[in-house]
């Protein structure tokens, strides 16, 4: 009865992401919503993480199976992706650069100003 509990409390803030991405404007898919209001509801404490955390751990789990029809897709899609397999590499590769370097850029500016900040308190 309680992995039922916990997948019923995923599965409503599932929903509830439904519902937000239905009647907001925005394009966030409705699974950020969900996971987005999961993430509050455990950090204010409305939600306990043991509510949710045996079920979750089973999914997280079961998360590798997801990757099989992906998989079998691209290996049935091989003779197209075969002609164009350097350029597919070149954009992927070039792609987790830029996102490496700014990635790495904002951290070390959000670093940086947390230092300032950190000293003019002191400072000050």
């Amino acid at each position: 009865m309680r992995y039922l509990r916990q997948f019923l409390w995923i599965i409503g803030f599932t929903l509830a992401g439904e519902a937000l991405h239905a009647w907001v404007p925005l394009p966030v898919p409705a699974a950020v919503w969900g996971l987005v209001l999961l993430f509050v509801a455990l950090e204010s404490g409305k939600l306990r993480l043991d509510s949710v955390q045996q079920c979750g751990q089973f999914m997280l789990g079961l998360m590798p199976l997801l990757f099989i029809a992906p998989a079998v897709g691209l290996i049935d899609s091989w003779p197209m992706l075969a002609r164009v397999w350097p350029v597919v590499l070149a954009i992927i590769l070039a792609s987790t650069l830029v996102v490496f370097g700014v990635s790495g850029w904002v951290t070390q500016r959000l670093l940086d100003r947390a230092d300032r900040s950190r000293k003019e308190g002191l400072d000050g």
